[in-house]
């Protein structure tokens, strides 16, 4: 252990005898060397870093320790500092519990976030960081001045702990251990998502140029910050949001996904649908084709007019009716009913109208023709024979 690092540790105790001074110095040096070994090991973990700031961090404040040790060895608390304490706790509990929820809200609106971001592919969806960073920049903040302490000591977190606790030590611990081991390849993962996700917003638009390098420093940050959560809890308003974005982005890849197979499986077998398209009229569609017109023939291969189309339950197949508009010589929807064949729309040169303020004037020219463009070879059909003997 170094200098330093003893020094850390020597400071602390020295002020936690200080808050045991009223009761019995032989109990006070049996609980000191009751946890000596404890923050001798944490100094030792902590390395070169564990000065007392960082001890105060990691454990609260020596008088709230010594208060802790009271309450367990069964001994009165420090009379003076006991009043001021109790009045301080519910301003202590406050802040500490917005600085809880602010971290709660701010993990689910990323998750969010990177759901629509991916799931889309569009930089656009990034705005709702500028209301979710400084949510998690007051919760860290907090946090970084407080140490993690105020938060783990209100009720909701005890309760949480005690359930977590509960989880290790049951046959479902093994899950957990297991997972647990799992995060330095969740870490590889997420910077690798991120980075991946800013390659492909980079190639949908090229507005998104900056968002690749912003990934890429985001995914160094949590390589660096992710291993170091699991000791130093502050890193967690790191890791945790970036975690959630990861897994919201994850769930909206998944979603692209499914959407190419789907769109790939149906791509060779295309199928008629009726739909109101891009807020205009209904249309009549194969595929991804619009169908403009149908034409039916009878059995001997001349054209039906007038015909009436319903679905298998009655309903018509109705669909926009276009038609020229003869004062402007362009097509205007007339309508939406099932009749079939509809006047086929041919458009010609452009008619000279005259003149309109010294300049020609030109229209287009729009022609309803209402012949069949094609024939039709209807095959005939073929009775079957019953087999010979029969």
């Amino acid at each position: 252990m170094s200098t330093q690092n003893s020094g850390g540790v020597r400071d602390y105790l020295a002020r936690v005898r200080t808050s045991l001074a009223d009761l019995p110095a032989v109990e006070v040096e049996e609980i000191l060397e009751d946890v000596r070994p404890h923050l001798q090991d944490i100094g030792t973990e902590l390395g070169e870093s564990a000065t007392l700031a960082a001890l105060i961090e990691r454990l609260g404040s020596p008088e709230s320790y010594a208060a802790e040790l009271r309450a367990a060895g069964g001994y009165p608390a420090a009379p003076v500092e006991e009043t001021a304490r109790a009045a301080a706790e519910p301003k202590r509990q406050l802040g500490a519990r917005l600085a809880l929820w602010g971290l709660v809200l701010g993990v689910f609106g990323v998750l969010l976030t990177g759901f629509a971001v991916a799931v889309n592919l569009a930089d656009d969806y990034l705005f709702p960081f500028i209301v979710l960073l400084p949510v998690l920049g007051a919760s860290a903040w907090y946090v970084w001045q407080h140490g993690i302490r105020p938060m783990e000591d209100l009720p909701e977190m005890r309760r949480i702990s005690t359930a977590v606790g509960r989880g290790e030590s049951s046959k479902g611990g093994s899950v957990l251990r297991y997972l647990a081991s799992l995060r330095p390849a969740w870490w590889l993962l997420c910077a690798a998502v991120l980075v991946g996700l800013g390659v492909l917003l980079l190639l949908g638009s090229v507005s998104a140029v900056l968002a690749l390098p912003v990934f890429l420093a985001v995914g160094v940050a949590v390589l660096w910050a992710g291993p170091k959560s699991a000791t130093d809890r502050r890193l967690l308003w790191v890791s945790l949001p970036v975690s959630a974005f990861v897994v919201g982005s994850l769930l909206g890849l998944s979603g692209q996904f499914v959407e190419l197979v789907y769109a790939r499986s149906i791509s060779g077998d295309p199928y008629y649908s009726t739909g109101t398209y891009s807020s205009g009229p209904n249309e009549l569609t194969y595929g991804n084709e619009l169908v403009e017109n149908i034409y039916v023939f009878d059995s001997e291969g001349k054209p039906l007019t007038g015909v009436y189309l319903y679905d298998g339950e009655g309903n018509p197949i109705t669909t926009a009716r276009y038609g020229c508009d003869k004062s402007t010589g362009s097509q205007m929807q007339l309508g939406e009913d099932n009749r079939f064949p509809r006047p086929h729309i041919e458009y010609g040169a452009y008619d000279d109208q005259g003149y309109y303020n010294g300049y020609n004037a030109y229209r287009p020219t729009c022609r309803e023709d209402t012949g069949v463009p094609f024939s039709a070879v209807i095959p005939k059909q073929v009775t079957p024979q019953p087999p010979a003997g029969k």
